[in-house]
């Protein structure tokens, strides 16, 4: 696919052109930095990236229009067009001109991942309402990477330099929380939060948090038995095989003590009681990052912001980071060397 002396090729599905990914792509992608580490390739159209350029005064942002991504260029921010004609680009509306457009962004760069063309993917963000189709429901990037590479199972892992959380449960209502809490539902996000550490994060013998369901922790049974019941023997299950997992924890104190501290990772079991002491603590750094699939998938941890799209307010600290993120981990994965490190 690339030899040692190119950059790794980062795919970029551009998402919603009408919030503000297409803003947050080109200011991250004018950090000199990342272009000297990767070679980025941006799936969407290139009358929607010029809108932006002018709309926003971006100026120095060029790029170069590629058929395929056989005809990349390592020196150049390459752009595929994955439809014949751009939608019509409305800042801060909700169209599904904009949805389709999305949809096939995202669609063309899982192809190029599927052939090893692209080493890494980072999702720029979307929104489900105008992707979403009765033929084939849309409930988020994790959910739809994870099907179209046939796993079954994934780990929706948000990562920043100073917290890591990962989901038991991630888009469901919070009515099926509880019915989906199952030992084996746990059992396999933590194997694979743990695998991640190891594998995706060079950490050598990790250490994990696990959180509890109920207020308290179920206070022994008091307010609910799901922790002793079900995650507790499953936390003993890895400490029996040495694996370094602890908990389960009452989550307000836990990070209210800023615990997360002493930990690799954090496995909360609901996606709010994960996500919003996360974004607390690293909104403009954090990165999601689905792990346990056999390509590298990362994205900014926010929205499509329709509020502040094309006023040149967004700020681009997730994209940059989420652009970062996968290039670290292609690193640990392959042990990979960039001709700007040698």
């Amino acid at each position: 696919m690339y030899t040692r002396k190119q950059k790794p090729i980062i795919g970029i599905s551009i998402g919603d052109i009408n919030g503000i990914s297409a803003e947050v792509t080109m200011k991250a992608l004018l950090d000199n930095r990342i272009m000297r580490l990767v070679t980025p390739v941006i799936y969407g159209h290139g009358k929607a990236m010029a809108f932006y350029r002018k709309q926003l005064e971006l100026e120095d942002f060029n790029f170069m229009q590629i058929r395929s991504i056989d005809e990349v260029h390592h020196k150049k921010i390459n752009l595929i067009n994955v439809l014949e004609e751009s939608p019509e680009v409305l800042p801060g509306v909700e169209t599904q001109e904009s949805g389709k457009m999305a949809l096939a962004a995202l669609n063309q760069a899982i192809e190029d991942l599927k052939t090893e063309k692209i080493d890494g993917l980072v999702t720029a963000p979307l929104n489900k309402n105008n992707i979403n189709s009765p033929e084939r429901p849309f409930v988020g990037h994790t959910e739809y990477l994870t099907e179209a590479f046939g796993i079954e199972e994934s780990l929706m892992f948000l990562v920043s330099p100073d917290i890591r959380v990962g989901l038991v449960t991630g888009h469901i209502p919070i009515s099926q929380v509880a019915s989906k809490l199952t030992a084996a539902n746990i059992r396999k996000k933590l194997g694979l939060m743990l695998s991640s550490l190891e594998n995706d994060f060079g950490i050598n013998k990790p250490r994990v948090a696990v959180l509890g369901l109920n207020p308290h922790a179920g206070e022994d049974g008091l307010l609910g038995t799901e922790e002793t019941e079900i995650i507790a023997p499953v936390i003993r299950e890895f400490k029996d095989k040495g694996k370094l997992v602890f908990g389960p924890y009452p989550a307000d104190g836990f990070f209210g003590m800023m615990h997360q501290k002493k930990f690799d990772g954090v496995l909360a079991m609901y996606h709010d009681q994960g996500l919003i002491p996360f974004k607390s603590m690293a909104f403009d750094s954090g990165v999601n990052f689905t792990a346990g699939l056999p390509i590298i998938r990362t994205s900014p941890d926010h929205g499509t912001a329709y509020n502040i799209a094309g006023k040149n307010v967004a700020d681009e600290g997730s994209m940059r980071a989420a652009i970062l993120q996968a290039y670290d981990i292609i690193k640990n994965r392959s042990n990979w060397e960039s001709e700007d490190e040698e």
